[in-house]
């Protein structure tokens, strides 16, 4: 007889499947703002900072009343202040699929080299997975695509390996029993702000670099701060205890795929028949290295 997986595998299925939503919205509303708006990457960067911390605090307090602590974790705060910067300086340059595409191909680079470094050994249905994901994931990648910005490209290069650096410290922390992952959530936002301010300052003093709003820049900012990047991520800290770092890795691929999607909703970018086999490929793969382990009966 087959039994039905546990109650728990579906929570986190459930939950994975809301933080990649989240992540991949968060390419659409940077591309719509510094594509679409007059805003500019330093100031779109520094709402969608604070208006996440903002949220994310106001949870805590809404949960814990007024004994809320946010202990200090500067090198993940600084690996989430650079993939936020990086991320929309690179969107200056790249399309939104583009853009994910590379992104999250160098995070799976990050965090899969850091698995194989830590010795982790795949079940056969998640090796198959890998394999099935990770070969849609190149033929997606193939001549076919425009060539993106260099420039543009490397920056997102930048912002991939700060995501994967802060996902692996996320998971680290939490299997320590590292506290409240929203908690922690919301001090990496929080003390983000220190070097988006330094960061700001810089631009402005001394490159001579001018600062532009718009309404509609802002809401973006907003919207991308306080809903798909800050419960987005306490989400993803919530997961990641339950997943590997190779498993953590591989379901990300599908990000792509659904930025690329609402690309095409969105910012008007075509929809192709690549695109739609890839979807398939690499839901399939994720979906099988999600899967639990079977265990043999006893004799």
């Amino acid at each position: 007889m087959i039994l039905s997986p546990p109650k728990s595998v579906w929570v986190t299925l459930s939950l994975t499947c809301l933080a990649m939503i989240a992540f991949a919205a968060n390419s659409v509303l940077g591309r719509l703002a510094l594509d679409g708006t007059d805003i500019d990457a330093y100031s779109y960067t520094s709402i969608r900072l604070i208006s996440a911390a903002i949220t994310l605090v106001l949870l805590l307090v809404l949960r814990k009343g007024a004994r809320v602590k946010l202990p200090r974790d500067w090198l993940s705060a600084f690996m989430l202040f650079g993939y936020a910067m990086a991320f929309s300086l690179a969107y200056l340059r790249l399309e939104t699929a583009m853009g994910a595409l590379i992104l999250f191909g160098i995070v799976q680079l990050t965090m899969i080299g850091w698995g194989i470094v830590s010795g982790e050994r795949l079940s056969a249905s998640a090796c198959v997975g890998v394999l099935m994901a990770c070969g849609a994931f190149i033929y997606l990648m193939l001549p076919g695509l425009s060539a993106p910005d260099t420039l543009g490209a490397l920056l997102m290069a930048v912002s991939g390996i700060c995501w994967g650096v802060y996902s692996l410290l996320g998971r680290r922390s939490k299997q320590k029993g590292g506290g409240d992952p929203l908690a922690r959530t919301a001090s990496n936002f929080v003390w983000s702000l220190p070097f988006m301010a330094v960061s700001l300052v810089i631009y402005t003093r001394s490159f001579g670099g001018g600062v532009t709003l718009s309404i509609e820049g802002i809401v973006l900012a907003v919207m991308s701060g306080a809903v798909t990047s800050g419960a987005g991520y306490a989400i993803w800290y919530r997961v990641l205890k339950d997943l590997t770092a190779t498993r953590a890795s591989i379901v990300q691929l599908s990000v792509p795929v659904i930025a690329a999607i609402g690309g095409v909703v969105f910012v008007s970018e075509p929809l192709t028949l690549r695109l739609s086999l890839a979807t398939i490929f690499i839901l399939g793969g994720i979906a099988l290295t999600l899967m639990p382990k079977t265990q043999s009966k006893p004799e």
